[in-house]
């Protein structure tokens, strides 16, 4: 069990730090959760200490592991699928894999994809969350702003879009 303070990743949300831990009543039932506060969008997210949410939280990485996926970010290009739907598919199982090597690579083959193409409006929807989910974390372990991690991330897409 998590205590107050601890930052931690829930996969399909991102990053955040626990501000309280509360009963509360749902469905006529009471049960603790996580009142957890996301440095993106500067939101508030309450998850359930049991069940599913429980089992797929886990520790935001480390200042060291951060500098890696950045590093990553920077080196590594994929081709991206030509056929829209299996991209999807594909895109959506590394998001909810919950690791960030993977979540880092939606968003750079998304981003690169937007300025070279364009993307639907599916695909636009999934950046918007895949880069919650990245910046969020970096925000976190770099303990840093979200600008400077967003501006980071978009200067080294473009390099590859200049090229």
């Amino acid at each position: 069990m998590y205590s107050i303070g601890d930052r931690i990743v829930y996969p399909m949300h991102g990053a955040g730090i626990i501000e309280a831990i509360e009963e509360r009543e749902v469905l006529d039932e009471i049960n603790k959760y996580y009142i957890l506060r996301m440095p993106y969008d500067d939101m508030t997210v309450m998850l359930p200490i049991t069940g599913v949410a429980a089992d797929s939280i886990r520790d935001v990485i480390s200042p060291d592991e951060a500098d890696k996926v950045i590093k990553h970010f920077d080196d590594f290009f994929e081709e991206l699928n030509s056929n829209w739907n299996k991209r999807y598919r594909e895109n959506i199982a590394k998001i909810k894999s919950g690791n960030i090597y993977e979540v880092a690579g939606v968003v750079k083959m998304l981003l690169f994809r937007d300025k070279t193409r364009g993307l639907s409006s599916g695909e636009r929807k999934m950046l918007t969350n895949a880069k919650q989910i990245l910046i969020s974390e970096l925000v976190i372990a770099k303990n840093t702003s979200q600008e400077k991690i967003e501006t980071l991330l978009s200067d080294m897409v473009d390099k590859f879009v200049d090229n």
